[in-house]
């Protein structure tokens, strides 16, 4: 079959999808520049979303405390241990809210990750209501010569849910920046949690229709896992009857279920959530890494003879 996305794998691969635009293999290294949320530093509130510990998936070589070119080089190095080689590398701005300071701010440290040599762009983790007509104009510019993306942390489309976790802000911002940022021609992406209290099987695969209509470039999928020392670990601790986990294969069929209802567009950059053990408080799937659940994923998209926006209508 020919699918839209000009090669035979079963869904919209992020791998894929790179070397369409670069010709060849590009890593993300992930830099934490010390930034933090509005929900963290009092503007919104404080404590942060329930849910979150930054230090539960930062690599080791990701401080706030070295410089912004300290941070890529000792992270083009550890990719280069770990990883295939890569030529290309991209600015992963990963931790907390990296568009939430002034604009004079962003310059400097956007402006330094790509001056050096190897980065070949931006990616900017980032919430909803921490953007504006103004920051989304600079980085509108950077992106006319730079890949550049915003991926925001939608994590629910649910309002009831998002209050719940402490998010501190609604669906509807998030829909609204989305927006905005497209009709500034720069790329979005967006974060979803799958596993969230309160929310129902049903009612997180209603949320393929939903997201499907917004002009995303990719997306990103997490099972939920409870971090220690999290507002949410305490919550599971007091009562666990209130979350319902996805065990593995029950996953597997979810996400082959989503896929199938998904807009054929979005690039899928991430399946899964993976943590390191000592920072789980909750279930989990033992040691399975994220490139095993992958095989497993798209080995069941072949046994099933399906694909990632099969029922998919505009």
């Amino acid at each position: 079959m020919n699918y839209p996305w000009n090669h035979d794998r079963r869904f919209n691969a992020y791998s894929n999808y790179f070397k369409t635009i670069f010709g060849e293999r590009v890593q993300k290294v992930s830099i934490d520049a010390g930034f933090t949320c509005p929900n963290r530093d009092g503007l919104l509130g404080k404590g942060g979303c329930t849910y979150c510990d930054n230090n539960a998936f930062n690599p080791s070589y990701c401080s706030p405390k070295k410089t912004i070119k300290q941070q890529i080089t000792e992270g083009i190095e550890f990719h280069k241990v770990r990883y295939r080689k890569a030529n290309k590398y991209l600015a992963y701005f990963q931790p907390y809210s990296n568009t939430y300071a002034p604009l004079e701010k962003l310059i400097k440290i956007y402006d330094k990750a790509l001056s050096i040599p190897e980065i070949a762009g931006l990616v900017i983790g980032t919430r909803p209501d921490c953007v504006d007509d103004e920051k989304l104009n600079y980085f509108s510019k950077l992106s006319k010569n730079n890949y550049v993306i915003i991926e925001y942390g939608i994590e629910s489309c649910y309002n009831k849910t998002l209050e719940k976790i402490n998010r501190r802000h609604t669906f509807e911002q998030a829909v609204e920046a989305i927006k905005k940022t497209s009709r500034k021609g720069i790329k979005t992406g967006a974060h979803i949690i799958f596993g969230l209290p309160g929310e129902s099987r049903e009612k997180m695969l209603e949320e393929a229709k939903i997201l499907s209509k917004l002009p995303l470039n990719n997306i990103k999928f997490h099972q939920l896992q409870i971090i220690k020392n999290t507002v949410m670990s305490q919550q599971y601790k007091a009562h666990p009857e209130n979350f319902n986990f996805f065990e593995l294969k029950e996953y597997i069929d979810f996400i082959i279920r989503f896929l199938e209802r998904l807009n054929p567009n979005f690039v899928i950059e991430r399946f899964a959530g993976e943590v390191p053990p000592r920072f789980l408080d909750g279930p989990g799937w033992g040691l399975i890494r994220n490139d095993q659940i992958l095989n497993l994923i798209e080995k069941e998209l072949k046994k099933r003879n399906t694909y990632q926006g099969k029922f998919f209508k505009t």
